[in-house]
């Protein structure tokens, strides 16, 4: 399978025309059409669903649709391998990519990130937000250079550096929910409340142990990804969202509140990496930087 055959392939999913697709690659129609027939005779599968007579218009197969999730990652990894062996020795340009999920424990990362600038303005910065798996995925598949992820770390796959961050876990609600009119939240409290959890955590995690029932015992009525989006189905009244506290903005005239759980559930931070990573030279340069940061503050 042939890097250039892979952006033929794209080209293709995305222009859903073999035609256009040719026209956008400078190639003829026939000449392409060959291309991913040879494709998809050597994967055995078919990858288009070609339009009826009259129609030029393509569609992906279900194989189709997993060769384009897999040949998108496959060209940015070559993209960003050519891109780290090309820097000159004597300069620090390029990309560093981190995955996270949504905390204000970043503004370590951001404040690290500005020092670096300093020094080395030729460094982009690539954000990427999702959950804990998403990170790990992301991680082991060589999208990202570094994850941020809360609670144990797999310290057989991962290197890891603890950040002096705490994040406190509490229940994002309407300020004229009944909860409301609490300091703090107990386990008792959402034993028949609507409650929003994230995805991971309505699998059964720290949460639920937390307050001691299992997922199919509390009334679970929407779960979550990002907690932004969560916030618009509790400012709509769907329930109380369980989340980390200093992500959504409940000051001012904000309908939202936040309220803390009793007893205290805090979860520490720390920055990850795959075991025996060469690090591109930014990469290398902002872990140097991070670390120093953390001395400075511990």
């Amino acid at each position: 399978m042939e890097l250039r055959v892979l952006n033929y392939f794209l080209a293709i999913a995305r222009e859903q025309s073999i035609v256009h697709a040719a026209e956008s690659l400078h190639l003829s129609q026939p000449t392409l059409s060959t291309q991913i027939k040879n494709l998809e005779q050597e994967l055995g599968k078919q990858l288009f669903i070609r339009g009826t007579k009259g129609s030029r218009k393509v569609t992906l197969t279900e194989e189709g649709m997993i060769l384009r999730k897999r040949a998108e990652e496959i060209l940015e990894l070559v993209k960003k391998a050519e891109t780290e062996i090309k820097m000159n020795d004597d300069i620090v340009v390029g990309d560093i990519y981190i995955g996270t999920g949504e905390t204000d424990g970043v503004r370590l990362i951001a404040k690290a990130a500005k020092l670096l600038q300093n020094q080395y303005p030729g460094i982009s910065y690539h954000i990427s937000s999702g959950n804990a798996s998403l990170v790990s995925e992301y991680l082991d598949k060589g999208l990202i250079d570094f994850g941020i992820v809360f609670g144990d770390v797999d310290l057989t796959k991962y290197n890891a550096l603890d950040l002096p961050y705490e994040d406190t876990w509490g229940i994002l609600m309407r300020r004229d929910s009944t909860l409301a009119e609490k300091d703090s939240i107990t386990p008792e409290d959402l034993y028949e409340a609507p409650l929003i959890l994230s995805q991971q955590e309505a699998q059964g995690g720290i949460l639920t142990k937390w307050i001691g029932r299992e997922p199919s015992q509390l009334n679970i009525t929407a779960t979550y990804n990002l907690i932004f989006n969560a916030s618009l189905l509790v400012d709509e009244g769907l329930g109380y969202a369980i989340g980390l506290d200093k992500i959504i903005n409940t000051t001012g005239d904000s309908n939202l509140c936040f309220r803390p759980l009793n007893p205290q559930l805090t979860a520490s931070m720390s920055m990850i990496w795959k075991k025996y990573q060469v690090f591109s030279k930014p990469a290398e340069k902002f872990l140097e930087v991070l670390r120093e940061s953390v001395v400075s503050v511990v």
